[in-house]
């Protein structure tokens, strides 16, 4: 768990040089070819300093008022998107859980626990990121993903988006990889927060176990999810990594392929070749 014992900063760029490197595998920057495509780097979110330990984690001696707390962490997070947009990066991913394990009843007991309100963190996460994003540079693609855990195919928080849509929904990125590949991330109706212009990608093929999804089940799902969502608006991945640690997840090397092609297939189906 994260403790913050002093003034939170960025003093030097983080994980940018292996996103050089990446990039300079991807043909971003490297020689014109016939195959080119985008680098994309992903980091915690802000809000990830704050959600497991509450303010039972953050120095009341550094920080008595937690305003000056997320000012700072709003201010770190903008000089480091900015060490990423120097060097090129063009599309950045939040990796955020805190939204989708405020879903659960027993997280949010553990946020009274804590002396939070759970009620008012979304919004409070909410606006922390989008005062970290305040200054990204224009042409730079910003999206966040959440999920419910994914630690060796297990999962710690259950139940819907509802309670924490419209805080999410006013994060200003430009798109949201959602969880929806069980029963544990609820209905699509929260989908219908989603404003114009934005894009939610469709986690409904599972990176816990192995089995493969039917093509015509994720068909049907993506058709149930356009009734709030127009289908433009609309894209297709797996539920999370195949791995969120060096443990792995209880997927073999092939059967991750395979989700993979289904992905691109369903896809093609639905959208076509574009």
């Amino acid at each position: 768990m994260a403790v913050v014992t002093g003034r939170v900063s960025c003093s030097k760029p983080i994980m940018v040089d292996a996103f050089v490197y990446l990039q300079s595998l991807t043909g971003t920057r490297a020689a014109a070819g016939p195959q080119r495509a985008t680098a994309k780097v992903a980091i915690p979110s802000p809000s990830m300093l704050y959600m497991r330990g509450g303010r039972s984690a953050v120095s009341s001696a550094v920080y008595p008022d937690l305003t000056q707390f997320w000012d700072d962490v709003a201010g770190a997070y903008r000089t480091a998107i900015r060490y990423f947009a120097d060097r090129g990066c063009a599309y950045l991913q939040l990796d955020d859980v805190s939204f989708a394990y405020l879903c659960d009843p027993k997280f949010r007991e553990g946020c009274r626990l804590n002396g939070d309100d759970p009620a008012a963190l979304p919004q409070t996460f909410a606006k922390v990121v989008n005062e970290a994003l305040r200054a990204r540079p224009a042409g730079m693609t910003v999206t966040m993903h959440t999920c419910r855990g994914n630690f060796r195919s297990s999962w710690v928080a259950e139940g819907g988006y509802e309670s924490i849509a419209e805080a999410m929904f006013s994060i200003d990125v430009d798109g949201f990889f959602m969880e929806f590949d069980s029963a544990r991330a609820g209905s699509f109706e929260p989908l219908r927060y989603l404003p114009a212009g934005k894009r939610v990608v469709l986690g409904l093929v599972t990176t816990k176990q192995g089995a493969i999804e039917s093509a015509d089940d994720i068909k049907r799902r993506i058709d149930a999810a356009s009734t709030y969502v127009p289908l433009e608006s609309l894209c297709l991945s797996p539920q999370c990594g195949f791995s969120s640690t060096h443990h792995g997840n209880a997927v073999s090397e092939s059967e991750q392929w395979r989700k993979l092609e289904l992905v691109v297939q369903v896809a093609r189906d639905v959208w076509g070749e574009a």
